[in-house]
């Protein structure tokens, strides 16, 4: 049997970071792998999460492009030159087999390495609006994985599959049941799930504070609030100010973070969430009714064309940011929680759209490279 070696590639945001780990860890199952390099940016968030993987990280330097013609963008073609040079040097060396790219400027450098090396390479886009990496390289790639069915329409490549994003395996084990009796919550009172990612969401931490109290004492919901690490103290405060008593009430818990993300999201019925790709698709795979506010400075915008592509399939609820306020949020909620059919259909649109095997399913489009 011929060993092979991978390059993996994608950095800069976690959307770009864990698919590429998780096909990363699927190639690593196989038999017929012999090595794994992982090239990312040792600035980024990447390197902190490869080490204590069992690959190679390779580091090469990157950053985004400058949108206007100036001096910044003169070094940056100057950078991507050198980063290009590097990952040829790192083909020359390590040999791969095969690349994999998910996409975003990290990847640039590695990826144009390939095409210029002659090594085959599979690309992933995890956005329902394709990044500029993936638009302009997704011709010369054997064939692109994409997350969402609409995705296909921005590219050119005639081998496009819609896999979804890979996520952990007890998206599909863990039940409702499990996840509440963890969280020493009630298994027959609605849930809402209330986040905006790691680093929280001020604009959903500040609405939310205001209507808490009404969450749980008017509508009897049990909430789960993560605040984001660094917004946690201010939160805290401002819960001391308007509802003093939350600490005192089991149907509320209150964390800057969650660990495990699996337990929280399986529990809940309902979410406030930003639109991340990732975030998405875990939502999806619990079957989840999600109010979506889609962070408005992402790049390409693409947040908020993944929500509305979850509010066009029926999935999902919409609302900007900048309309983001107590009552809006507390009449979004109040529309599920008034209307139970509403409530199941947006649950099994959400469903529909769930796919639990996305890190197989690329795995085996980035084997066919040989056949």
């Amino acid at each position: 049997m011929s060993k092979k070696t991978y390059f993996i590639t994608g950095g800069g945001t976690g959307g770009h970071i864990y698919p590429a780990i998780a096909v990363a860890d699927a190639l690593l199952q196989k038999e017929d792998t012999k090595n794994i390099y992982y090239i990312g940016n040792p600035n980024n968030m990447e390197k902190n999460i490869v080490k204590d993987k069992n690959y190679t990280f390779l580091p090469v330097s990157s950053s985004g492009m400058p949108r206007k013609l100036s001096f910044g963008f003169i070094k940056w073609t100057f950078l991507m030159f050198l980063g290009w040079l590097k990952c040829c040097f790192y083909i020359l060396k390590y040999k791969p087999d095969a690349v994999f790219g998910t996409g975003g400027y990290v990847s640039a450098p590695v990826l144009f390495a390939a095409i210029s090396m002659r090594v085959p390479f599979v690309m992933h886009d995890c956005d329902a609006n394709p990044g500029l990496v993936t638009r302009k390289l997704a011709p010369y790639a054997k064939s692109v994985s994409v997350a969402f069915e609409v995705a296909k329409e921005k590219l050119k490549n005639n081998n496009i599959f819609v896999n979804g994003n890979p996520i952990r395996k007890d998206f599909s084990l863990l039940g409702k049941d499990e996840a509440r009796k963890r969280l020493n919550l009630s298994s027959d009172k609605l849930t809402i799930c209330i986040m905006g990612g790691s680093q929280g969401a001020k604009t959903i931490n500040d609405a939310t504070v205001v209507i808490l109290k009404d969450l749980v004492e008017e509508l009897d919901l049990q909430v789960i609030f993560q605040t984001g690490k660094k917004n946690y103290d201010s939160v805290i405060q401002q819960l001391k100010d308007i509802y003093p008593e939350y600490s005192k009430n089991s149907n509320i818990i209150v964390k800057p973070y969650f660990d495990d993300m699996i337990t929280i999201l399986k529990a809940a019925d309902i979410a406030i969430s930003r639109s991340g790709s990732l975030s998405i698709s875990e939502l999806c795979a619990c079957a989840v009714a999600t109010i979506f506010v889609p962070y408005p400075y992402a790049a390409a915008d693409h947040q908020r064309k993944n929500a509305k592509y979850m509010l066009e399939k029926g999935a999902g609820l919409y609302i900007e940011d900048s309309e983001l306020s107590p009552e809006s949020l507390k009449n979004s909620i109040l529309s599920l929680v008034n209307d139970k059919i509403d409530l199941v259909n947006m649950q099994n649109s959400a469903l529909d759209l769930a796919i639990y095997d996305g890190a197989d399913r690329i795995v085996n489009q980035i084997t066919k490279v040989f056949d």
